[in-house]
């Protein structure tokens, strides 16, 4: 009797324990509301630099204030996309933590789009991906300092190609290491995404 009592006190909890994973429902639904945000305000950036690129384009500017609005406009740009990739890296987590936690997402089911998207089978991958995201933005945020940056010594530019080949080995190194992590294919237990018909 007191073994019966003990298994169904043993069951209760992990019964408990397992549906605790809805926890992370809190973290999606704030996650996906984090990208919403993100997007909106990216696009509202946008939105102002599209306007002061039709100021740009306007007949008899100065060729040296539209010099410096060029450089100053091609930096907003770099912001923008800044802001576009943190939004990805939003929904990309809100949609992993939702599949490795709660459910497959049905409507992804038979569309090879969300093969592309939603190729996070453990925690390993959805560190993978967000890791490779982040490393994008680091190299945008890189460009934008090197557009705004005043060279004024050879010191300078050494300093600029040394920061070049820096990102370039890291972006070589994470490629490397994503195709390493790829050829050893999903993760047992996860039946892939089936393809479109």
């Amino acid at each position: 009797m007191a073994i019966d009592r003990g298994s169904r006190v043993e069951q209760t909890f992990e019964a408990v324990l397992w549906h605790g994973r809805y926890v992370a429902l809190v973290a999606v639904v704030g996650s996906a509301l984090l990208a919403v945000g993100t997007l909106v305000v990216a696009t509202v950036d946008a939105l102002k630099l599209f306007t002061r690129m039709l100021a740009y384009v306007m007949p008899g500017s100065d060729p040296a204030a539209r010099a410096a609005m060029r450089s100053g406009m091609i930096s907003e740009i770099v912001k923008v996309l800044d802001i576009y990739l943190v939004a990805a890296i939003m929904l990309l987590f809100a949609m992993a933590l939702y599949e490795l936690f709660v459910s497959r997402i049905d409507a992804a089911e038979g569309s090879d789009f969300a093969e592309r998207v939603l190729v996070v089978r453990s925690l390993d991958d959805l560190k993978n991906r967000l890791a490779n995201l982040v490393l994008l933005i680091l190299v945008t945020t890189f460009f934008q300092f090197a557009l705004e940056l005043n060279y004024r010594s050879p010191l300078d530019l050494l300093c600029l190609a040394v920061g070049i080949v820096l990102i370039g080995v890291t972006v070589h190194l994470g490629h490397a290491r994503g195709g390493a992590a790829s050829s050893r294919g999903p993760s047992p237990g996860r039946e892939p995404l089936s393809p479109a018909p």
